[in-house]
């Protein structure tokens, strides 16, 4: 790893942030800090991660602790060394000797390997711990090692799984895993979300006229335009073929009209040579959360019922669901609306 790497504080929690680690429970990372625990003989191991100003103790065995301040963590020394943190008898070391769950008899050594990504961040450590001074031989530590890579290895497969190999959008699962999340801080705090789907018009024709090398060119650009227009807390998913969807947290219904209408006019405006002069247009459907949603599906179903009147009143512009249910007929074409 290269030293600059170690100092880069802002690109390590950038890396971080990459990786899913939201989900209290990843089974693979219990099974891992289950062994260590038994191989190694030590009462103590978890995963750990250095979130800013804290350490998150994401798995555990054999003790309950779910965060720290980072200053009072061993993982914060783990994370800013290319090797493993060995501690032998902490009430020793004047690094920690007046570490809080030292002083209180609960950790005595510690062995820490960092959890490296590809491109060389430590996000945090596999630690093994013991309520007694013990020494760890090298084969304990390379043990460690050992398990510590298959910690990075399941969080880089679990990353691959989160996106679209083609577009870098989320995948589906994973859009509709967030949706439920966003609907759960609706129907508990009340805090307002929007959901769009958008379809790129007449794709097929694009596939079928210029071949699927040019249509997987025109997914690639549409998804970089999303993300260029998006916020950093918004999430933009392919939900499948020519279809994607973006969760707008925190977006009441007029900022997420705004919204779907200037990716509308971004994707309008995209030139590609590779489709001689013929141009790119989306049509969009919009669902803002209301106490008639209940499930991840059913407001999916709610934007894509928008969605399909928008292509039905002529593509290339954006239906309001909420509008649909105020509307006496089918009028799409009143329905939609301009910036």
């Amino acid at each position: 790893m290269l030293q600059f790497k170690l100092e880069d504080e802002e690109g390590r929690q950038a890396a971080l942030e990459r990786y899913d680690i939201s989900e209290p429970r990843i089974e693979p990372f219990e099974r891992i800090t289950s062994l260590v625990k038994a191989v190694l003989g030590v009462p103590m191991c978890a995963v750990t991660f250095i979130d800013g100003d804290r350490q998150r103790i994401h798995t555990r065995q054999g003790f309950d602790v779910a965060e720290t301040p980072r200053s009072a963590s061993f993982c914060q020394h783990t994370i800013a060394s290319t090797g493993p943190l060995v501690v032998p008898d902490a009430r020793r070391d004047l690094r920690f000797s007046d570490n809080p769950f030292v002083t209180e008899g609960t950790l005595s050594s510690y062995l820490g390997v960092p959890l490296t990504t590809p491109d060389g961040y430590n996000l945090g450590a596999l630690c093994a711990m013991d309520t007694v001074a013990r020494q760890f031989d090298p084969a304990e530590i390379e043990l460690l090692a050992r398990f510590a890579a298959l910690v990075v290895e399941e969080l880089e497969l679990r990353t691959i799984a989160r996106y679209d190999a083609l577009t870098g959008a989320v995948t589906r699962r994973t859009f509709v895993e967030e949706s439920k999340r966003v609907i759960d801080r609706f129907a508990r705090y009340a805090r307002p979300g929007a959901l769009l789907l958008f379809d790129i018009d007449h794709f097929k024709s694009i596939n079928d006229t210029f071949g699927h090398p040019a249509g997987d060119d025109v997914l690639r650009r549409v998804a970089q335009v999303a993300e260029e227009t998006l916020r950093p807390s918004d999430m933009l998913g392919r939900i499948g073929g020519e279809e994607f969807g973006i969760l707008l947290p925190e977006t009441e219904r007029a900022d997420a009209r705004a919204c779907a209408e200037r990716l509308r006019q971004a994707i309008a405006s995209l030139h590609m040579p590779e489709l001689s002069g013929r141009g790119i247009s989306a049509s969009f459907g919009l669902s803002c959360l209301s106490g008639f949603v209940g499930s991840p599906e059913g407001w999916i179903a709610e934007a894509d019922a928008a969605l399909y009147m928008a292509k039905r009143s002529g593509r290339n512009r954006c239906v309001d669901a909420g509008a649909l249910d105020e509307a006496p007929g089918p009028v799409a074409q009143e329905l939609s609306w301009e910036i």
